[in-house]
């Protein structure tokens, strides 16, 4: 059975951010919580702030716009939503002073190579 290009797509995006915000010293508490809203990409936390991260990868020229062209009102709404309930439903989740929702755009060639990355902090 063949992948979904779009599934392959997103999880290279997802795996160059989760790389950038490493470097940057987030580590990792969550990658693709399911909630009954919707699936979380990343969460992250660098002691300071526990950080919702949206996820877009496009390729170069792909007729889908920018990556940040689906950060729409109502994906802002979704997202905060799943956080919500992620925060609910984890007693044993990293407590921080700050909650913050950021938003990553990736751009990769056909073979995956990353050709830019643009991360928005507290960007809704």
């Amino acid at each position: 059975m063949t992948e979904d290009p779009r599934r392959t797509l997103g999880r290279t995006g997802e795996h160059q951010a989760l790389e950038h915000l490493q470097r940057r010293g987030y580590a990792l508490v969550a990658r693709n919580h399911r909630t009954r809203h919707g699936e979380i990409d990343l969460i992250v936390c660098d002691g300071r702030a526990l950080v919702f991260v949206e996820v877009k990868t496009r390729r170069p020229r792909g007729g889908a716009g920018g990556p940040f062209d689906a950060v729409s009102p109502a994906k802002q709404r979704q997202v905060r939503r799943m956080a919500r309930s992620w925060l609910a439903s984890t007693p044993d989740r990293p407590r921080v002073a700050e909650l913050r929702f950021d938003a990553i755009g990736v751009t990769v060639d056909a073979a995956g190579r990353l050709l830019g990355l643009e991360h928005l902090e507290g960007c809704f």
